[in-house]
């Protein structure tokens, strides 16, 4: 007799993702009906909205910048807030990030941190079995079952007293999710991980003093922060509850965004929690939406520095924006993780961290984000000693005026071979680890995620389009590329070992990211064309 679940669809879903033990649990008719039904809703305006996005970058294209919209200028300069904040998202410190995986989950709970945001989106390899065990794991999570022995070496992971909050990530809502179609469709991945979610566990959430709270990724616009507005009014008159109880924390990761921060606040004001400088998206974005404007150029990734130029005005501008209206501001990621047998190495990154949260709290911040357990009690010396309260709402920063100049102004610096080499390293090993299920990677002493592959292959693909002049006089153009490209492979295979190398799928991440890299039309995103591989 076979193990494989059976399930009861309801009518117009189709379930194409091999099923295991327990994915029943979360397939269940009545989960799957309240996901068709946010399907049938919402899909149509999720795609719209997609359009406009193109639409957008086609006026990028021709020359156009980002600017702050005339329209909306009422609801910058009007004076409103947000609603109140739930009790257990007043202290928000330190948030550790990570994939769905039922260890991860574990040990960021316990971490010390004050809050945990499982991620199903660039932190995870949307494989089909990612997102249907996150779901189990987050479940059993809420119904106090997360505790597991790890069958490779017999160690017990259990929940310890007073966890982090629980905020989940799914995925943008430019991703689909294959493996489910309704009425002959592709589902939304954002309302696959939203949904699934939000059914299983909102109520028991809230029955244990917390609630359902979300990060949202990869907005562009405050009519896609009206999208997900409306599909909370929805999920929660479906699910009996209360409106206001979901509460969003949206990520402001692009650049249209930046220019929109008031507007997004406002069309979530009822389930508003906040916003967080994405900087590693953020400054993907700027490539990617001014890829086209040879006076947008940055240089090497390493110069790209959060204290200056258009990610220090984006920053301050958002944490000024956010304490007007009630809302906490987010710093952004620290990805570094310890270098074992470097004690030096070691001692340099965390003092690298340490300098970036004081930047972080001296600015206003309410709060930062760590990759790593290691790194929650640096982020949190540097909060208690200059954050000595539960936030710094109070801290308005009107000193603080940025123009559209500000958040566009381009970062001074070099643009090296050795920076290009290195964006072609790290860009295929996160693409080879993402088609192999992963999504958080450890490459060269950082936890990379998708953020960092897209970073890369953005610079590569611009230098290349304009032939940048490198260091020492050398053109950044194809013929480089491919003489890098090759040249880089192997030195990877001499850091992982032969037998390492070989056992990956190298040559279909290198295949992706040489097309990517060297397209006449730049991509919006890897992980589309990438989601097509993965099994």
């Amino acid at each position: 007799m076979s193990d494989t679940p059976t399930l009861a669809l309801p009518a117009g879903v189709t379930v194409k993702g091999a099923l295991q033990p327990g994915f029943e649990q979360i397939l269940t008719t009545e989960a799957l009906a309240f996901v068709a039904d946010l399907h049938r809703r919402f899909n149509e305006t999720r795609k719209r909205l997609l359009a406009l996005r193109a639409e957008r970058q086609k006026r990028f294209d021709a020359g156009e910048t980002p600017d702050f919209l005339a329209e909306t200028k009422h609801i910058r300069e009007g004076d409103w807030s947000v609603a109140p904040i739930p009790a257990d998202l007043l202290d928000r410190r330190v948030e550790i990030t990570g994939p769905v995986d039922r260890k991860m989950i574990v040990n960021a709970l316990n971490s010390g941190a004050k809050v945990f945001m499982a991620d199903f989106e660039d932190a995870s390899s949307p494989v089909w079995a990612n997102m249907i065990e996150g779901q189990i794991n987050l479940r059993d999570r809420w119904a106090n079952k997360i505790d597991f022995t790890d069958p490779t070496n017999g160690k017990d992971y259990k929940l310890k007293d007073k966890p982090a909050v629980l905020i989940i990530r799914p995925r943008g809502w430019h991703l689909p999710e294959r493996h489910i179609e309704i009425d002959g469709e592709e589902a939304s991945g954002s309302l696959v991980d939203f949904g699934f979610y939000m059914f299983h566990n909102a109520k028991a959430a809230l029955s244990q003093g917390s609630g359902p709270y979300f990060y949202l990724p990869k907005l562009e616009s405050h009519l896609e922060a009206r999208l997900w507005n409306d599909v909370f009014v929805a999920a929660q008159s479906a699910l009996g509850l209360k409106n206001g109880t979901i509460k969003a924390t949206v990520l402001i990761e692009t650049l249209p965004a930046a220019f929109e921060m008031d507007e997004i606040l406002y069309e979530l004001r009822e389930h508003m929690a906040g916003l967080n400088c994405g900087r590693w998206d953020y400054i993907f974005s700027f490539i990617k939406k001014l890829a086209r404007n040879k006076a947008y150029v940055l240089p090497d990734r390493s110069q790209v520095v959060m204290s200056k130029a258009f990610l220090r005005a984006y920053s301050l501008l958002l944490i000024k924006t956010c304490h007007k209206r009630g809302a906490f501001a987010m710093g952004g990621m620290a990805a570094q993780i310890p270098v074992k047998n470097n004690p030096e190495a070691n001692a340099a990154a965390f003092a690298k961290v340490k300098a970036d949260k004081e930047r972080e709290a001296g600015d206003g911040h309410d709060g930062t984000w760590v990759a790593h357990p290691d790194l929650v009690p640096v982020a949190m010396e540097v909060f208690d000693r200059l954050m000595p309260q539960a936030n710094q709402l109070g801290k308005k920063r009107d000193d603080v005026s940025i123009g559209a100049k500000d958040l566009l102004e381009v970062h001074q610096g070099t643009r090296t071979e050795e920076g290009f080499r290195e964006n072609i390293r790290v860009g295929v090993q996160y693409i080879e680890a993402w088609l192999r299920g992963r999504g958080a990677v450890p490459i060269y002493n950082m936890m990379e995620d998708a953020a960092t592959a897209e970073i890369s292959r953005a610079q590569i693909w611009q230098f290349v389009q304009y032939g940048v002049a490198l260091e020492g006089g050398i053109k950044a153009d194809a013929a480089l590329f491919k003489r890098c490209l090759p040249e880089e492979m192997e030195r990877v295979k001499g850091e992982l070992g032969a037998e390492n190398y070989a056992k990956g799928r190298f040559p279909e991440a290198i295949a992706l990211f040489e097309t990517l890299s060297l397209a006449p039309n730049f991509e919006d995103f890897l992980t589309v064309p990438a989601y097509a591989k993965l099994n």
